[in-house]
């Protein structure tokens, strides 16, 4: 099977979006404005933190706000001293920043980020667990989800995968993006055997 055949492809994975469970967009952003405008949303790899932050970002910038993303990942785990540096001064009260991985951060280079982040107007940060900022969100997956999103990419196809499902979201923990991952696998393997 070609990968651009894979009905597990990258970009059929990322055009599902975030599911917000309880209330309303509004609410998630008043409810960020409560919390001081400096917040994180929290949950195990895999369950949708990153995608909830992208899907945050035009209603920020609906508001007048000017989204600063930045990331850190297991392959990329600290800024180069000037990137950060020239990242922090160009910030102004209408910045959010809105920073993927901050858990890659040490105590003392967080102290610092979160220090001298404070110029702009607001900081969401995505953790593993909570507590260097309020939470603000925590996400979780349950097999119901798993089997939805399934059936969003597969639609009528979603039997053909039915009974590897569970295992599957046994095998990764919970963590969506991994299993849905093994599901491409398995339609390369399938299709080219």
């Amino acid at each position: 099977m070609r990968a651009r055949d894979n009905p597990f492809r990258s970009d059929r994975v990322l055009s599902v979006r975030y599911r917000l469970e309880c209330g309303t967009w509004e609410e998630l952003l008043e409810r960020f404005d409560a919390l001081g405008r400096r917040a994180a949303i929290v949950g195990p790899q895999g369950s949708g933190k990153s995608t909830l932050l992208e899907d945050l970002a035009p209603h920020f910038r609906d508001r007048g706000g000017s989204v600063c993303p930045l990331r850190l990942d297991a392959g990329l785990p600290r800024f180069e001293k000037e990137f950060l540096h020239d990242f922090l001064a160009s910030l102004t009260p209408r910045s959010v920043i809105f920073f993927d991985g901050a858990e890659q951060l040490g105590r003392m280079a967080w102290s610092r980020f979160e220090r001298r982040s404070r110029m702009a107007g607001g900081l969401l940060v995505t953790l593993h667990r909570p507590g260097r900022l309020p939470t603000l969100l925590e996400t979780r997956t349950s097999p119901e989800l798993f089997d939805s999103l399934v059936r969003q990419i597969l639609g009528d196809r979603a039997g053909e995968v039915r009974s590897l499902m569970p295992r599957l979201y046994e095998k990764h923990g919970g963590n969506l993006r991994d299993a849905l991952r093994e599901l491409y696998d398995h339609y390369a393997a399938a299709n080219d055997g």
